[in-house]
């Protein structure tokens, strides 16, 4: 599946936000306002000027309705949850050229708040995955006790875990471990 890079970035930022979610006894990623200063630096998320409570409620929110999309079983129910997001957000597609990178689109208003920014470019990235038919492709750890949302870029949709090198390999020492207890005993 080819996504090109602005889509690709936007949909890095929608699993990172959507995995600070207070879920599986983590703690909350977006507790306060430094927190959210350091998600929009992380994530280089241009034209944001000084962040405060009410842009931390709204960025709340738009992790919420995420976190609703990627638990929708349904394309029709993915789709007006996108629906409504994108709307709210009073999307205003730009091109854009900026920091070294070619054309691309943007999709929030300029002086957007932070919230109808992410709303609207995490939207949209997420309606192209929907639109492509690949909405299976956002998915939810598989690892006992994780949970984490990720999306299955691999060629053949087989990724079963957030990252295959902390829950992926974790269960596969396990499974090892019950088979030698197993064969031992």
């Amino acid at each position: 599946m080819l996504i090109p890079h602005d889509t690709k970035f936007a949909l890095d930022m929608v699993v990172d936000l959507v995995n600070t979610s207070p879920e599986h006894d983590r703690a909350d990623g977006l507790a306060d306002v430094a927190a959210l200063n350091e998600f929009v630096g992380t994530h280089r998320i241009s034209d944001v000027g000084r962040l405060g409570t009410r842009d931390l409620r709204a960025v709340q929110g738009v992790r919420t309705r995420f976190s609703e999309i990627f638990a929708a079983t349904e394309t029709r129910v993915a789709a007006e949850l996108l629906n409504e997001l994108v709307a709210s957000a009073g999307t205003t597609p730009q091109l854009t050229d900026h920091d070294g990178y070619d054309w691309h689109v943007h999709y929030f208003a300029p002086g957007a708040s932070v919230g109808d920014h992410l709303a609207a470019d995490g939207g949209m990235a997420l309606a192209f995955i929907v639109v492509a038919g690949e909405q299976e492709r956002l998915r939810r750890c598989e690892a006992p006790g994780c949970g984490r949302a990720f999306v299955d870029l691999s060629r053949n949709r087989s990724r079963r875990y957030c990252d295959s090198r902390t829950c992926g390999n974790r269960l596969h020492v396990a499974a090892y471990r019950a088979r030698r207890k197993e064969a031992a005993g």
